[in-house]
């Protein structure tokens, strides 16, 4: 578990090893690949440095320091600085230290003061020479304080000891002693966030009828070594509530995040005596909390009420109406936004006349978790107008949970968008018992390869907190790499059978340091390239309520001996995410090459025009993407070697957040972990130069949903499959890594949206079967296979036969006449196929341009493949069945860019607003990455 304690940079004055490494490359004439910005390399040793820090508590800041050497030295003139460089306090002349002896620097000579995220800093008299330095992230309770003196690393001392040898004597070990001070009895743990908002947090909650004052107390989660005392005016008011937030760059709070199986604990200002506290074994989907306020059982909550009293309604919601032309009459479906069961009898639904149209659910009837609950007309005995309102009351008949309203009959149906959690508006069709669908929404996909998944590390490899992975070929054949964010550490895998294991020396992982060899590399996302591991990283967890979202480069990793690898280079992004959450940064990390992206078309969003490398001076040969939990969006960024950066493009993703990324073969993979059901999105450059979303995949079906977040596909294909890698980091089982396959055979059948369970009222609730597909053979890591040289990815339904287009079946159909390849187009259909599946074809050479769901407008927008053939085409738009439903006659002009690449074309078709259902070719072939500077 990473130490709270603020970590220290202290330097030796002998030059960093990695800047001689530079001087050397740099002699030789080599190419240096990106080095971040390096701190001033200091002199020789002089002896004195940084021993005891006091920021809060006594009369006046003072800065403690100690020459470790054997000999005197004078610091007369050496300068001394906080975070400030414009601050600059000299020791006074004459000021000589023997050996072993303490100097306090104080006022006068000390005219600033120590704040609660500040540094101390010490350089000799030229200003700029580095001697020593440290940094916190608040005050500390004592002191800040070498531990041994001179040599130790810097901790919470005992008690301050100016001028003298520092306490280091251990605090004592805090008990379960109950406390008899003014809290005891009347202050509970009220909720508990500990995953989900940009910050964790908890409530205490007063029982008693004064106010109760708690400066001073100690909040600890389930390590004795994490403290947090609470800051003067912390007073929580009588049958009330005191918040205590997570520390962030703009407000104060306990410098610690709360895991999956976590506690939190609040002590007397002894630090020994236990006033309140409360446990978890796992993360809550909203948070854990009180049912009333203050003396109820802890549970987990409806919706997550910060500072606010708990929300313990039933948690359950209206989700559509269908108010005219249903089947057989109107009816309101109930959606159940628990995890668990939940039991309805009892709550009543009314329409706009609350009084006099009642209907009391009947007894025993229950929804399934996340599941839906429809209500007949015929059974709650009124019909619904074009003006009309739905109210769903508690079981007492009084307590409203939720209302719903319109002025006129919906032409589809009335419900939320997004389902179960958005707001009413008209759905794309109506979904009776099932999940809502909505105009611009995806439709989701059946996972286009093996249903199964299976196990492939040991129970004892891992024990939590896997994150990242990349597949690569080494120089002895497959490898896989991972990284865990717990620790900061980095693994490389290789086959063993048909498991994969550490390799010899890495059983135990390398941990991860930045480039001043200190900090704990929260290490979410991970790809090799060129011989360098590149890291995603979101915060030091030395410091862990700080939000440092960067990217890390280890050189030589795979080669290297030792327990740390220490960082060759940083790009720390945090100016480009302003305000970002500290537990919200990068996950995932994948490199594109350039070639791949100027073959694409793809645009610059800095420059506004086609994305031309050049502009990037010492970037190398291709752009990193990076996902974004706290945003859920995808970067591309151009890494330069001087350590600066440049944006080049964004994308915006419909998950909830993005866990990893991966680029394989054309196709920009975005993995979403159990907050979206594991399902996961591909984008591709389309025809306007952006990546756009081409399909969302549910996971395999027969893999639970995991905290999956980490993504690799391997670069060969075996029997018709390519091996898929899955990093799950709540190590589920106590296995954290599992495999499955995605298919890369020719003619598999298009992927078909995953149904969804349809509960009904009477006699019992029965989900719709949902078909089960045949396991597909596991991929075996076979070194080194012939890649198949025509496989594409799955999605090519049976084409119509041209014969067919005749004059009688043109149908509906609204398109211009002309389109450059690589373009794309607007498609008016018959709006009354809104909300239909259909297929789009390309003609003579039957081409497919993929699936949507139809706009209620009747709209789609067709992307035209860059490789069709200039001349005279016929589109041509078929229903799921492969019945034609309309045709046109389309001129196709040559592409404005040259699409160079694999065998096989990537063929996509997007729909407005992020509506898409696409059924893709890409060709599978071994993977070719460029090398990286």
């Amino acid at each position: 578990m990473p130490s709270t304690v603020p970590h220290a940079r202290s330097r030796t004055r002998h030059g960093s090893p990695l800047a001689g490494a530079l001087v050397v490359a740099l002699g030789l004439g080599l190419l240096v690949a990106p080095l971040a910005a390096l701190p001033a390399v200091a002199a020789d040793e002089p002896g004195v440095v940084l021993n005891e820090i006091e920021s809060d508590g006594d009369t006046t800041d003072w800065i403690e320091l100690v020459n470790a050497s054997s000999a005197s030295v004078d610091i007369s003139g050496w300068v001394v600085k906080d975070n400030d460089d414009t601050r600059t306090d000299a020791i006074p002349a004459g000021t000589v230290l023997a050996a072993g002896e303490f100097y306090r620097f104080d006022q006068p000579a000390m005219t600033f003061g120590l704040g609660r995220e500040d540094a101390a800093r010490l350089y000799l008299a030229d200003g700029v020479t580095l001697v020593d330095e440290y940094a916190w992230t608040q005050h500390a309770a004592t002191t800040y304080g070498r531990c041994p003196d001179a040599t130790g690393a810097f901790g919470l001392t005992a008690v301050g000891t100016p001028g003298a040898a520092n306490d280091c004597t251990p605090a004592p070990t805090p008990t379960a002693t109950p406390s008899d001070g003014p809290a005891a009895d009347v202050i509970v743990v009220n909720e508990v966030e500990s995953n989900g908002d940009d910050t964790d947090w908890l409530e205490l909650y007063n029982l008693g009828d004064v106010d109760v004052d708690l400066s001073g107390y100690v909040l600890r989660d389930n390590d004795d070594t994490k403290a947090y005392v609470l800051p003067s005016g912390s007073v929580a008011p009588a049958h009330g509530i005191l918040l205590i937030d997570q520390l962030t760059a703009h407000s104060p709070g306990f410098d610690f995040g709360l895991g999956g199986a976590d506690m939190v604990r609040l002590f007397a200002p002894d630090g020994v005596s236990l006033v309140a506290s409360y446990g978890w074994s796992a993360h809550a989907a909203t948070s854990f909390g009180r049912c009333p306020d203050g003396t109820g059982e802890m549970r987990e909550t409806t919706v997550t009420t910060k500072g606010a009293p708990n929300n313990c309604a039933l948690p359950v919601k209206i989700n559509e109406v269908e108010s005219s032309g249903g089947t057989p009459g109107d009816w309101i479906e109930l959606v159940n936004l628990a995890d668990a069961s939940i039991d309805v009898s009892g709550v009543v639904v009314t329409d706009s006349d609350t009084a006099g149209h009642r209907y009391a659910v009947p007894a025993g009837t229950e929804i399934a978790p996340k599941g839906y609950l429809v209500l007949e007309e015929a059974a709650f005995g009124f019909g619904l107008g074009s003006a009309d309102a739905v109210t769903l009351f508690d079981a007492d008949g009084t307590t409203v949970l939720d209302t719903a309203s319109w002025t006129a009959h919906a032409a589809t149906s009335w419900g939320r968008c997004t389902d179960a959690t958005g707001s009413f508006g008209e759905t794309a069709l109506p979904t009776k018992g099932t999940a809502n669908r909505c105009a611009g929404e995806v439709v989701v996909e059946t996972w286009p390869g093996g249903a199964q998944v299976r196990v492939l590390d040991d129970e004892s490899a891992f024990g939590g907190d896997l994150s990242g992975l990349d597949y690569a070929t080494g120089a002895n054949g497959a490898e896989l790499w991972a990284v865990e964010n717990g620790n900061g550490l980095l693994y490389r895998l290789v086959p063993s059978g048909e498991d994969w294991v550490p390799a010899a020396g890495w059983t135990a992982g390398r941990t991860l340091r930045y480039p001043d060899g200190s900090g704990t590399v929260d290490a979410e996302g991970v790809t090799v390239q060129g011989g360098s591991v590149y890291v995603s990283s979101e915060r030091n967890n030395a410091q862990s309520s700080v939000s440092r979202p960067a990217v890390l480069r280890f050189d030589g990793a795979a080669t290297s001996a030792g327990s740390e690898l220490v960082a060759s280079a940083e790009w720390n992004l945090a100016s480009d995410f302003p305000g970002l959450g500290a537990n919200a940064g990068l996950e995932g990390i994948t490199w594109v090459p350039d070639a791949d992206l100027v073959a694409d078309g793809f645009r610059d969003e800095r420059t506004g025009a086609a994305y031309d490398p050049a502009d990037y001076p010492g970037h190398g040969d291709g752009l990193f993407f990076v996902g974004v939990e706290g945003t859920a969006s995808v970067y591309a960024y151009a890494l330069a070697s001087d350590g600066s950066f440049d944006r080049v493009a964004t994308i915006a993703t419909s998950f909830a957040l993005v866990a990893d990324v991966q680029y394989d073969r054309g196709l920009l993979w975005v993995v979403c972990d159990e907050a979206c059901d594991g399902r996961t999105a591909t984008y591709e450059v389309d025809g306007t130069g952006v990546f756009a979303p081409t399909h969302v995949y549910a996971r395999p079906a027969g893999m639970t949903n995991v905290a999956n977040e980490g993504f690799a596909i391997a670069s060969t294909c075996v029997d018709g499959h390519a091996q898929t890698f899955y990093a799950d980091d709540a190590d589920t089982d106590g296995f954290s890594l599992r495999a499955g396959t995605l298919d890369c055979t020719t003619g598999t059948p298009e992927p078909t949206p995953t149904p969804e369970p349809t509960p009904t009222v009477s006699p019992t609730p029965e989900p719709t079967p949902t078909a089960t597909p045949t396991p597909e053979p596991t991929a075996t890591s076979t070194p080194e296979p012939t890649p198949e040289p025509t496989s594409t990815l799955p999605g090519t339904p049976d084409a119509p036969d041209e014969g067919d287009l005749t004059d009688e079946n043109r149908g509906v159909i609204d398109a211009p006449s002309e389109v450059r390849a690589g373009g794309s187009i607007r498609v008016e259909l018959d709006p009354a196929l809104a909300g239909t599946t259909v297929n789009v074809w390309l003609f003579s050479e039957p081409t497919s341009l993929g699936a949507a769901v139809v706009a209620s407008d009747g709209g789609i927008t067709v992307r035209i493949p860059a490789t069709v053939p200039a001349g005279e085409h016929r589109l041509v738009v078929t229903d799921a069945d492969g019945a034609i439903l309309a045709w046109t006659e389309l001129t196709v002009t040559g592409a404005e860019l040259a699409v160079t690449g694999g065998d096989a074309t990537a063929s996509a078709l997007s729909v407005i607003g992020g509506l898409f259902a696409l059924a893709v070719g890409i060709a599978l072939l071994r993977r070719g990455r460029r090398t990286a500077v």
